[in-house]
């Protein structure tokens, strides 16, 4: 496995740590983990990648080794955008995102469209279709129940109680964990017990606008959503892993009105961590469709 190059760096006079893989001179290319990941879950895909794209992993706001208020005000969709806006800087670059970071991802795209030359989504979703997947009341509301568990006030202590057990269910529910080897866990669990970060990490759910109501009943009278303004407009690729259990297909349907260029791939064998349970599989359709420039 090749060890990144590490630093702190200051975001918005807030310190983020980041990872690095790649010669600084080639092109660069965003990856933006989930929960409860941070930007060690890079190290199986980044390497990969490396020979022709300068790889930067930040541990993004809540997590590893990054700033975390304890405050949910502080994890609201528009201070996560600023904090990558701040870290991309002025040039444009290629932005890959990954569950939460997925959210990231489509905000640089839809908000900051000047930074974002190509945006690469894996198992992550564009607000509108995953809402309007949740509004059904059918199988993706009944697959995101869990949101109302991590949103109760409390959760971070029982996720971490016997040494992250229910984090750890949460984490493998229903999906491969075979990737997480003693390793590998020991050092998700190093991340997840520095202080706060449990909160940290939980208060992106609890900053979220998406509205989740129970299976078998639709949601009526939802906020209207701003559609010309969540436009993807660079070219755009997704790639799902097709045996994830915790974000369906029905979430991306219609996807394409919101991105018209865009391009699908699906991973087979793979669920949600299909960065790490196939990375030469996902390695290879991100070269095959990133130019090298």
């Amino acid at each position: 496995m090749d060890a990144p190059r590490t630093q702190t760096v200051d975001l918005n006079g807030k310190p983020f740590f980041v990872r690095h893989w790649g010669d600084e001179r080639l092109p660069k290319l965003l990856l933006l983990h989930g929960f409860p990941e941070y930007g060690g879950a890079w190290s199986e895909l980044a390497p990969l990648l490396s020979a022709r794209f300068h790889c930067i992993a930040p541990d993004q706001r809540g997590f590893g080794q990054s700033w975390a208020p304890q405050d949910v005000s502080e994890y609201t969709g528009s201070k996560l955008v600023a904090d990558m806006a701040a870290l991309i800087g002025d040039e444009p670059i290629n932005v890959l995102g990954h569950d939460w970071g997925a959210a990231v991802a489509y905000g640089l795209a839809m908000f900051r469209p000047d930074l974002v030359k190509r945006l690469i989504i894996m198992n992550g979703v564009h607000p509108v279709p995953f809402q309007r997947a949740l509004a059904t009341g059918g199988p993706q509301t009944a697959a995101s129940q869990y949101i109302h568990y991590l949103r109760a006030e409390g959760s971070e202590d029982r996720l971490a109680a016997g040494g992250f057990a229910k984090l750890t269910a949460l984490f493998s529910a229903h999906m491969d964990l075979s990737w997480m080897d003693e390793e590998t866990r020991a050092r998700y669990v190093a991340e997840w017990s520095r202080p706060g970060r449990m909160r940290g990490m939980i208060n992106w759910y609890r900053a979220s606008p998406l509205i989740v109501g129970k299976p078998g009943e639709a949601l009526r009278d939802l906020p209207e959503l701003p559609v010309e303004k969540l436009r993807v407009r660079c070219p755009h690729l997704l790639i799902w892993g097709a045996d994830d259990t915790a974000l369906l297909p029905e979430a991306t349907e219609g996807l394409e009105d919101f991105a018209p260029d865009l391009t699908r791939v699906q991973i087979a064998g793979a669920d949600h961590w299909l960065h790490h349970q196939k990375p030469q599989e996902v390695a290879q359709a991100i070269l095959d469709w990133l130019p090298s420039d």
